[in-house]
C-alpha cells in the first residue's frame, strides 16, 4: 500500500471522525424549525459539496430566506460544540497518526467541512499536530467528486499527484482522489454502509478500521 507513497491525505467526516450521523440530525432540526420536512435522500444529494456549495444548494432547493454566510454561519454554530465534544476519532487514527509520522510520510487533511468546525474537531482531537495542510473544498474552484481539493493538499505537502495515498469514506470523495491521480483507500463507515460494494470496486484498497494496517505495517 505505501510503495511509492510520500504523503497521505485524509478526507475528514466519516474518515479521521465518526461524525457522519450527526448531520442528519442538525438537518431534520434546521429544516424543522423552518416547518420544512426532511428528506431522506439529502445527504445523497449535498454528498461532496463544500460547505458553500451546500448551502447554495440548499438557499435554492428549499427556498430559505437566510443568505449563504448566513446558513453557513447557523450550521456552524448547531455543529460546534458536537465536534468538540461528542465526535470520536475512528478506531485506530491517532495509532496510525504516529506510525505515519515515524516512517516520515507527509500527512494533509482535504475535507468538504468548513474551517471553523476543522479548528472544533482539532480542539478536541489535535490532528493539526500531526497534519503539513489543511484544505477545505470552499478554498479551490469545485468540491468533491472534483479533484480540486486533492490536488491543491499534494501542491501544498510538495509531492506528486502518484506519490498520495487518499483515505476516503464516501463515493464521491474515493471519485475525486481517483480523478486527481492518486491511489485511494476507502474507509468503512456506517453512513455510507449501503455503498460498500461499490466503494470497494472503485478504490485500490478497503479497511474495516486503521488497526488492520498498523497490524500489517
Amino acid at each position: 500500500m505505501f510503495e511509492q507513497i510520500k504523503a497521505v491525505i485524509f478526507d475528514l467526516d466519516g474518515t479521521l471522525v465518526d461524525s457522519m450521523g450527526l448531520w442528519r440530525d442538525i438537518d431534520i432540526a434546521f429544516l424543522g424549525e423552518r416547518g420544512i420536512p426532511y428528506q431522506e435522500d439529502l445527504q445523497e444529494k449535498i454528498e461532496g459539496m463544500s460547505f458553500t456549495e451546500t448551502a447554495v444548494f440548499c438557499k435554492e432547493y428549499f427556498g430559505l430566506s437566510e443568505s449563504v454566510e448566513e446558513l453557513k454561519a447557523i450550521w456552524n454554530e448547531m455543529a460546534n460544540q458536537k465536534y468538540r465534544f461528542e465526535v470520536k476519532a475512528k478506531p485506530g487514527v491517532m495509532e496510525f497518526l504516529d506510525l505515519l509520522r515515524e516512517k516520515g510520510i507527509k500527512m494533509g487533511i482535504a475535507t468538504s467541512n468548513s474551517s471553523e468546525l476543522i479548528q472544533a474537531v482539532n480542539a478536541a482531537h489535535h490532528f493539526d499536530e500531526y497534519m503539513s495542510c489543511i484544505v477545505t473544498s470552499c478554498s479551490v474552484k469545485k468540491g468533491k467528486p472534483a479533484p480540486d481539493v486533492y490536488l491543491e493538499a499534494a501542491r501544498q505537502l510538495g509531492v506528486l499527484p502518484e506519490q498520495c495515498l487518499v483515505f476516503e469514506d464516501i463515493v464521491k470523495g474515493i471519485e475525486a482522489g481517483k480523478n486527481a491521480g492518486m491511489q485511494v483507500c476507502a474507509v468503512e463507515d456506517a453512513y455510507s454502509a449501503a455503498y460498500r460494494e461499490k466503494k470497494k470496486e472503485i478504490s485500490d484498497y478497503y479497511i474495516e478500521t486503521y488497526d488492520e494496517i498498523i497490524k500489517d505495517w
